[in-house]
């Protein structure tokens, strides 16, 4: 089942239930997918699907640490509930410690040894764990390793 169809399932689903949260980011989601879609002009693969997904996490996370830098404790509490229903879609994410396994492996195979390498090691190592580790915790992890 593809991810609109996915969308489309759990909507009538929270309509029945009268879930609101839940209506609201599948609304979200599907109108991201779905725009995304008519840019790109075709169906989208299941990468470019994890993409838009993960672009939809990463603006609810920052909204909701610029919530609570703000003290809006309401707020921040209303995005969780967001990032939990999008969690639904998103693959399992990686352990500190499969991050920092397949860093290490990733600095072998380009052979990389200083923070010069930085580059080249985050190009070879991002298609790796899109999707299923933080941005910000692999760019520490490299720099970390290589510092």
């Amino acid at each position: 089942m593809s991810l609109l169809e996915q969308l489309t399932s759990d909507m009538k689903e929270a309509m029945k239930a009268k879930d609101k949260v839940t209506l609201g980011v599948v609304r979200m989601v599907k109108a991201s997918v779905s725009n995304e879609q008519i840019k790109l002009g075709h169906d989208l693969t299941a990468d470019e699907e994890l993409a838009v997904l993960a672009r939809e996490m990463k603006q609810r996370v920052e909204e909701m640490e610029s919530y609570k830098d703000a003290d809006r404790a309401d707020l921040a509490e209303e995005i969780q509930g967001q990032i939990d229903v999008l969690k639904r879609y998103m693959p399992a994410q990686m352990s500190e410690e499969e991050v920092v396994a397949i860093v290490k492996e990733t600095i072998a195979e380009v052979g990389a040894s200083s923070k010069a390498d930085l580059g080249k090691v985050m190009g070879a190592l991002m298609p790796k764990v899109k999707g299923k580790a933080d941005g910000k915790l692999v760019n520490t992890t490299v720099q970390s390793l290589l510092g």
